[in-house]
């Protein structure tokens, strides 16, 4: 797995514990973004989750055939936390070991989906912009929850879907998954844009609301979680 040159050792960052330069950093590593259109149809498509057991960090990644939809690969990482909790900054929290699991597979996927935004954050840089940028794969942001933003309700069809709109640009869509269901805020992390990443989610979700490889890996961390409870000698992995 090829990361960024700027990031030597993207598991180990150790990003500033003052607020402020925090907001400031995540605001310079936004300009390094690219939103465009993805070069290639993607071949294989990750969904990525986290979940959090004490003082560690369960992150999975599920991998499917984009064409067929068929289930090839999982893996995980477990990291302590490291990250303060402070609101608004889940992904460097949850980012490490997310990296980790992705660096586990065999399979390179061509595009991650991530449950959590993209570009529709309120510097611009959320978990699926900090993971997609470390990674230089294209990312997805698929949130069930917005986390900026204004948004006229789309109609009720599947497929439906109307701006998500932030200080005056469009950062994303309320995007209709299934009839008779709230809507997802989609939102490019890096390297894709927003018609490309609406494209991708809507071919990974079947008759669920959240697309299947995010299903997949929030499953194998629900299933990982019940497994280690109890586990004091649980290490990083």
């Amino acid at each position: 797995m090829k990361y960024d040159k700027v990031y030597t050792t993207p598991l180990n960052l150790r990003w500033p514990r003052d607020k402020d330069k925090i907001l400031a950093e995540q605001a310079r590593l936004s300009r390094r973004l690219t939103i465009a259109p993805m070069t290639k149809e993607p071949q294989y498509v990750a969904g990525v989750d986290a979940a959090f057991l004490g003082d560690k960090v369960i992150g999975a990644a599920s991998v499917y055939i984009y064409a067929t939809g068929e289930l090839v690969e999982e893996a995980y990482s477990v990291k302590e936390v490291t990250f303060p909790s402070l609101p608004g900054f889940l992904s460097f929290r949850e980012g490490p070991a997310i990296l980790g699991a992705v660096e586990r597979l065999k399979i390179s996927p061509d595009v991650i989906i991530f449950d959590g935004p993209g570009i529709a954050h309120p510097k611009g840089f959320g978990l699926a912009s900090y993971v997609g940028l470390l990674l230089s794969i294209p990312s997805i942001g698929c949130a069930k929850t917005r986390l900026v933003g204004t948004y006229a309700e789309p109609a009720d069809k599947r497929g439906a879907s109307s701006k998500l709109l932030y200080e005056g640009a469009a950062v994303g869509v309320a995007l209709r998954t299934r009839e008779k269901a709230g809507p997802v805020f989609v939102s490019p992390g890096n390297l894709i844009d927003i018609k490309g990443s609406v494209k991708v989610v809507l071919k990974c979700t079947g008759k669920y609301r959240i697309t299947e490889p995010v299903r997949s890996a929030d499953a194998l961390t629900r299933k990982l979680k019940r497994a280690f409870e109890g586990d004091r000698s649980l290490g990083n992995a």
